[in-house]
């Protein structure tokens, strides 16, 4: 067996593919303490020394019509990655989400003979199923996040393993919502919202404006609420100018990342779709979902989901479990008066708490250890 470490080449897009990027090499690095990997990535690839030849938030746009802006950069960025990788070939190259990024550039280097893996598999259960046939040219295996996804790919002659969900391990299963208070200086009697606007700068145009007016409108009824809101890296100067126009008033107090604190100090959090919503249903928390974006990008998404919901919790669930707003629905008042209806019933809020911790267990898998033994397999060491 060949015991030289491996070199692997990613791409994570984002700062949730990031996040989950980061717990995969913490799972590869612990198996081959010099793994040489590279790509592009962000802070917490690079943390586990990642080479970060782009960042990964220069594939954070979400969008028909924002991708139309920026597919020239991005086409570019593509294929320079691909010389480069086509030119010093890796054992492997693993996609982190990013579909739209990913699949294309897997195509062709599968089709030079490099192994290619895919993590978190495209939500082909939700929205696109043709995509199913671009996978199986583009990927040699798949790791997946949620455990009904390997039979659906084993009717199509993919490979698949179900690997559990990174973030169900490493956010406890026990919520340390007293130290996360103390953290950012709460106090336990404080009645907490947590604005989660997204990680993308299309989401911050479109969604924070909303998620500040229904902050704004909430303090005029409830003066004593306390507001966070966690900023993406990168995100903080594009957020403070939406502060001082529509919430200047809330005094909102502004994070720098720090978002799982929020998320467990919090009591509700008005948040985008997105994997946020995971990340606080597994802090078994209250949430108020919305979303907004280009009017085409969201009209052609529209016609192509096979489900009636967006929020991850709820695609769980196969229930609206939590309220989603959508678009023009996504108004501060509807946004409000749902928050409202979590923070004036405790004993649904309970029962929600349960729901959320039966699929945490569910979901927690030691995530890094089994991508690690499929992808060594994979390997053939």
């Amino acid at each position: 067996m060949d015991e030289r470490p491996p070199r692997i080449a990613m791409v994570a897009g984002e700062a949730s593919g990031d996040l989950l990027a980061g717990l995969l090499l913490d799972g590869l690095s612990e198996r081959w303490p010099a793994l040489a990997a590279m790509g592009i990535g962000g802070p917490k690839m690079v943390a586990h020394g990642f080479e970060a030849w782009w960042p990964s938030d220069k594939l954070a746009v979400r969008g028909y019509a924002e991708v139309l802006r920026h597919y020239p950069e991005l086409l570019r960025i593509r294929n320079r990655l691909a010389e480069r990788l086509l030119k010093t070939p890796p054992d492997a190259f693993i996609g982190v989400d990013a579909p739209d990024f990913n699949l294309d550039l897997e195509v062709r280097l599968k089709a030079r003979g490099i192994r290619t893996i895919h993590f978190i598999s495209p939500s082909i259960w939700a929205w696109r199923g043709e995509r199913i046939a671009k996978i199986k040219r583009a990927v040699d295996h798949v790791l997946c996040i949620f455990p009904f996804e390997p039979e659906l790919y084993a009717q199509h002659g993919v490979a698949a393993t179900y690997v559990g969900h990174p973030l169900a391990d490493a956010i406890p299963l026990e919520v340390p919502r007293q130290a996360s208070r103390r953290a950012l200086g709460l106090s336990d009697s404080d009645t907490v919202i947590a604005l989660l606007p997204g990680s993308r700068r299309s989401e911050i145009h479109y969604i924070a404006p909303t998620l500040l007016e229904a902050a704004r409108a909430m303090k005029r009824r409830r003066p004593e609420l306390r507001f966070v809101l966690p900023a993406a890296p990168g995100l903080r100067p594009m957020i403070e100018p939406l502060l001082a126009a529509h919430a200047a008033s809330v005094g909102i107090q502004l994070l720098d990342g720090q978002s799982h604190e929020a998320l467990a100090a919090c009591d509700v959090t008005l948040i985008a779709s997105g994997t946020a919503t995971l990340e606080a249903a597994l802090f078994k928390r209250p949430m108020v979902i919305a979303y907004k974006m280009h009017w085409l990008s969201a009209q052609i998404m529209k016609r192509m989901n096979y489900q009636p919901w967006v929020g991850l919790p709820n695609i769980l669930l196969r229930e609206f479990a939590v309220p989603e707003f959508l678009q023009g629905a996504a108004t501060p008042a509807h946004l409000a008066e749902a928050a409202f209806a979590w923070l004036d019933d405790p004993a649904g809020c309970q029962a929600l708490s349960a729901r959320f911790e039966t699929l945490h267990n569910l979901l927690r898998r030691n995530t890094a250890q089994a991508a690690t033994d499929a992808i060594e397999k994979i390997l053939g060491r």
